[in-house]
Formats: C-alpha cells, sequence, structure tokens
C-alpha cells in the first residue's frame, strides 16, 4: 500500500507582501513483507500516524496563525495612523469654527481624544440604518457625557399642587384636534433660535419663548424678551440664575413683576455676576401675562391639546442629547425625570419615524435642525418619551389684557400727550 503525501499551505501578507507558508506530512510507509504482522500492528500504526500528524500539523498552525495576526496588526496600525490624522484635521477645523482655544498645558489634546471618541460614538450609531435620527459634531464635541450634564442641564421639576393643575386643557373624548402644528408657521416663535451658552439658563429660555408665543396669540405682536432679566432678578428662592430654575416660577416673577422687558434693552450676557438693573426699567415693560397654568401631567393627549392652542413649556430627560442632529428621537433616556427645560412649539407626524413633538431647544442653531428637536410622540409611558409629559406648565394672557408701555400703546400714549399739551398751551 502507498500512502500519499499531503502539502498544506497557508498565505498570508507581511508588509504588503505575499507569503506562502507550507508544509508537507509524508504518511508514506514502508510495506512490511508479512501481511499478518501488518495486521497485528495495523491499530498500532494508524495511532502511531495520528500523533505524527498532530504533533508537525499543529506548530505549524500555530506559527501560520502568528505570522497572519502579525501582518493584520501591521495593517490595522497603518489604518489606525491614517485615520487618526483624519480625525485630527477635523478637530483642527472644528476647532476653528466653534472658536475653541484651551489655555491648560496640554488641555488641547486631551479634548483631542474626548472628540476622537465621541466622533467614533457617532459614525458606529450612523452607521445602523435601524436608528430613527442622526447624530453629528456640534459645540458640544469635546465634552465628556458628565461635562456636558453639569453644565447645561440645569433645570428643575416643578413642584405643583392640585390646584395648580387645570382643566383648560384637560382632553375629552370626541375632542377634535389638528393633525399637525407649527407656532413657527403662524409667527408665534421668535425666528432666531437662541443660545443659552455656557450658563444652565434653559428654563429661562423656555419660560421667555413661551410668553413670547402667548403674547403674539392674543395681542398680534411678536416681541423678543429677555431671558437675562430673570437671571439676574429671579434668583433666591426657587430659580438660581445659571445654576439652574424652573419655568413656572419664571412666570411667577413675571406676574409679581408686573411684565418682562425685551432683550433689545436688556440684552443677554450669558452669565449671572451682575445685579438686576430691572428696577432702572419700570417704564419699559412691555410684555405682561395674567397667570400660569399646568396641563394635567402623563397624558399626551392633553398636552397636545394644549400645543395647539400656544407653545408649552416642557421638562425633558435631555443626558443623551448632546450630539443630536436630525430625526426623530426615540431615546435612550429617562421616561421618568426630567433635567432640561424646554418649548413645545408644535407636533406632527413623519411618513418613517411616526409621530413627534416640535420642540425649540436654547443651544443655538448649530445643533439639531437648526435649533429644534422632533421627539417622539405618542409613547407607551404614561410621561411621555424622555419625560416629556411630566410636567408641561404655561402662561396665561386674557385678550382683553393689554401690554404695559408696548411699542404700539407707548406711540399712542405719546400723541395723546402732545396733544394734551398743545392744548393746554392754548
Amino acid at each position: 500500500h502507498v500512502y500519499p503525501t499531503f502539502f498544506i499551505f497557508f498565505t498570508t501578507s507581511l508588509n504588503d507582501q505575499n507569503v506562502i507558508l507550507y508544509t508537507y506530512i509524508d504518511l508514506t510507509l514502508a510495506e512490511t513483507s508479512s501481511e499478518k504482522q501488518k495486521t497485528k500492528k495495523k491499530q498500532k500504526d494508524k495511532s502511531k500516524r495520528t500523533m505524527a500528524i498532530s504533533f508537525i500539523t499543529i506548530p505549524l498552525l500555530t506559527l501560520s496563525v502568528l505570522l497572519l495576526s502579525l501582518s493584520l496588526d501591521v495593517v490595522t496600525a497603518t489604518d489606525s495612523q491614517r485615520n487618526e490624522a483624519e480625525v485630527r484635521t477635523m478637530y483642527e477645523q472644528w476647532l476653528v469654527k466653534n472658536g475653541k482655544n484651551y489655555n491648560g498645558l496640554g488641555e488641547k489634546e486631551r479634548r483631542f481624544k474626548i472628540f476622537a471618541d465621541n466622533l467614533k460614538s457617532i459614525e458606529e450609531h450612523n452607521s445602523d440604518p435601524n436608528q430613527s435620527y442622526q447624530r453629528g459634531l456640534n459645540q458640544f464635541s469635546d465634552l465628556t457625557a458628565d461635562e456636558f450634564r453639569s453644565t447645561y442641564l440645569r433645570g428643575k421639576v416643578e413642584k405643583k399642587s392640585v390646584s395648580d393643575v387645570e382643566e383648560r386643557y384637560k382632553y375629552k373624548e370626541g375632542d377634535v384636534l389638528p393633525d399637525e402644528v407649527d407656532w413657527r408657521e403662524r409667527g408665534a416663535v421668535v425666528p432666531r433660535v437662541k443660545a443659552q451658552g455656557d450658563c444652565g439658563g434653559c428654563w429661562a429660555f423656555a419660560a421667555v419663548g413661551a410668553v413670547e408665543g402667548i403674547n403674539q396669540i392674543t395681542t398680534g405682536e411678536l416681541i423678543s424678551l429677555s431671558e437675562q432679566e430673570l437671571l439676574d432678578c429671579d434668583r433666591g428662592t426657587d430659580n438660581f440664575g445659571c445654576t439652574g430654575g424652573g419655568a413656572v416660577w419664571a412666570f411667577d416673577f413675571i406676574i409679581k413683576n408686573d411684565g418682562i422687558v425685551s432683550d433689545e434693552v436688556y440684552p443677554y450676557s450669558g452669565n449671572d455676576t451682575a445685579a438686576c438693573k430691572a428696577i432702572e426699567m419700570t417704564t419699559t415693560r412691555v410684555v405682561t401675562i395674567n397667570g400660569r397654568e399646568v396641563v394635567p401631567e402623563n397624558d399626551e393627549m392633553s398636552l397636545k391639546k394644549a400645543v395647539a392652542h400656544q407653545p408649552i413649556t416642557v421638562m425633558i430627560s435631555a443626558a443623551n442629547m448632546s450630539d443630536y442632529k436630525s430625526g426623530v428621537y426615540k431615546g435612550p433616556c429617562s421616561n421618568l425625570w426630567g433635567d432640561h427645560n424646554v418649548l413645545i412649539v408644535g407636533y406632527g407626524t413623519s411618513p418613517d419615524e411616526g409621530d413627534y413633538w416640535l420642540i425649540r431647544n436654547s443651544w443655538g442653531p448649530g445643533w439639531g435642525e437648526g435649533g429644534y428637536l422632533r421627539l417622539q410622540r405618542n409613547f407607551n409611558e404614561p410621561t411621555g418619551k424622555c419625560a416629556v409629559a411630566l410636567a408641561p406648565v404655561y402662561p396665561i394672557k386674557s385678550n382683553s389684557s393689554s401690554n404695559l408701555l408696548s411699542p404700539s400703546v407707548f406711540k399712542l400714549v405719546l400723541l395723546l400727550a402732545f396733544q394734551l399739551i398743545s392744548l393746554a398751551l392754548l
């Protein structure tokens, strides 16, 4: 009997050179002169052949795998170096675009590592075709998750009593609501998306946006109001400037203060270190409200009814929204607790991603969809997606109430004053 010789080939790539590794196993065995001896030793010889193959093959396989691994390491290292160069180029461009400068020793390199990690996470997310939204680079891309939360998520959940919750917008069976609402198209939202900067004043922006909206709805005048007045003047009890607050208490301040001024006369500074200047501006208050109410909580249909009538402030869980870019956000987030005040200015339905809330944020136009977020609506928990239905609150303003010295009223009063003076001099 003749036993063949087997050749085993291994092909790999090392430093761009193809390397063929091979060995052979010679299984040729000399025939014995006696068939009887062969028969007796058949089992024993078979065992020896098996052991011989094992002793020869295993080391060679191990060597081949090792060389293959080394070759892959070389390729991976090359790719990583190329990718790092690309990421550094993106980082430098991002620094210029966002006006970033780091003073601390080694801070630029430390921020680069955070930027690279965030970019990797963004690209992994966006490569998943099952995601309902896209993430992207923005002004927060050099921050860790903890840094982002500690600076920008300073909203406080409002303390509510039973008397706070009103029936005005409680959804009832048979209520007919529009399929879509967008208060931007109706002129009740200031076109310029405002930015809170490095100040945890989201509560002031959400409250001001709601007052701007209800004022336009009732008077026809869209006036951009001052968040800075709230940051400087509404401090010490429930709201604390850039360190956090709640929209409901901002409404209370505006009511007690007989109105709020425009941001033209009290512009935003992005900090709360200055003393309140509103006392000096008693004659320039332009917008008042009559009160504030709370939408029935944990009820998205009542929230929908409220938004159909006016923009509504809400608290949402926004810890994972720092790099939101577009699409309908469906998590991850907490559905039980909010940490960020925002303003719902509408709702609608996407053919691909389903029902959503249209939310105006205070992180500037470079974040999200031009400063806006579309958040999943009609979620299967009472609190809504990201706790959106947990604490909705809104200002009220009667049609009969007028602005205190609004631009049109001020002109009319001034004209009457001149006429009276003229008559007195005759």
